[in-house]
């Protein structure tokens, strides 16, 4: 299972590596920030392709207008750009297309000449906590394993009210699979078949100041003033910066045998690696020159859907072992 950790917990490391080498994090860390040839290798597993739909798990209390801000992301991936007018660069499907880089560079021929495609798929509705408000990990796993386990991505989105076994202390959220038994989605009975599953929380209570940066004052580290968020909700918009980044891990890195770096438990991703860049000029406590709404005043780096503006991380660039962004 793979974990993203906060900005702000990337930060807060930083400073106390600058008081303290003797700390273990610190070889990895000083790794990070430095330009390295192919910084994440390819482990030669699986990378998702073909038709994968996205299935949304909503555990807890949404709005109607939060869940549109998440759907309409997932769709925005998805846009053709030649359906996207110039005013709508950059966007959401330009910033995707980053990740065909892993597969035009792996050594699968499989690999090489697929495409993926990641569609909208089923939306499950859980406001009744049936599993209470405190979730273990397994419970994340079992929560996942609602919806369709045949060519998907379960992603469980746990609402500001939900904890969550190492929210706001470690992670943000995690991606990791996990195998079930047929015949359900089509399986063969009595074979094993393993899915794709992300979990997200919203931190908008719980910790803004680590989860939902640029869009709340960071816990740790420089205290610039946050940014307006493009949706208006500190907590959703929080959600799509480390719902982008746990997508661009699991289509590159699925099952934990494909592109990362560092131990499998806790690996370095397709965005991961690239902690706290979101435009060119990005620094620890800076998340870049961004783009502004003129009306609104939100920072954003991508166009989605419905004329919706996101902010979405940089991505690892294989192929030119740097940090490539939007904007």
């Amino acid at each position: 299972m793979a974990s993203f950790l906060s900005t702000q917990s990337f930060l807060k490391l930083v400073f106390l590596i600058s008081m303290c080498q003797i700390c273990l994090a610190s070889r990895k860390l000083s790794e990070l920030v430095q330009d390295q040839p192919q910084l994440l290798k390819y482990h030669n597993g699986p990378l998702l392709s073909g038709k994968i739909s996205i299935n949304l798990i909503w555990y807890g209390k949404f709005k109607p207008s939060q869940r549109a801000i998440v759907s309409d992301f997932i769709t925005s991936m998805e846009s053709s750009s030649s359906a996207l007018s110039h005013e709508s660069q950059p966007s959401v499907a330009t910033w995707w297309k980053l990740t065909e880089k892993y597969y035009h560079l792996t050594s699968q021929k499989r690999h090489r000449s697929s495409s993926l495609s990641l569609p909208l798929g089923k939306q499950i509705l859980d406001d009744s906590y049936s599993l209470g408000k405190s979730l273990t990990n397994k419970q994340i796993v079992q929560l996942a394993s609602k919806g369709d386990h045949s060519n998907a991505i379960n992603v469980v989105l746990t609402s500001s009210d939900v904890t969550v076994e190492g929210f706001c202390m470690s992670k943000c959220g995690t991606h990791g699979s996990s195998s079930v038994m047929g015949p359900k989605s089509g399986h063969v009975k009595g074979k094993n078949s393993k899915f794709a599953y992300i979990w997200v929380g919203n931190s908008e209570t719980q910790c803004p100041g680590q989860c939902a940066w640029p869009f709340h004052q960071p816990i740790y580290g420089p205290q610039a003033p946050s940014l307006v968020a493009p949706n208006n909700d500190v907590g959703l918009d929080g959600m799509i910066i480390n719902l982008a980044s746990l997508l661009a891990g699991t289509v590159t890195n699925p099952f934990g045998n494909g592109y990362f770096q560092g131990p499998a438990e806790a690996p370095l991703e397709a965005a991961s690696a690239c902690p706290g860049v979101y435009a060119k000029g990005a620094y620890p406590g800076y998340a870049g020159d961004l783009l502004v709404d003129p009306t609104t005043g939100a920072s954003y780096n991508a166009h989605g859907s419905n004329g919706r503006k996101y902010l979405v991380p940089a991505l690892y660039d294989p192929s030119t072992s740097s940090c490539s962004t939007l904007v």
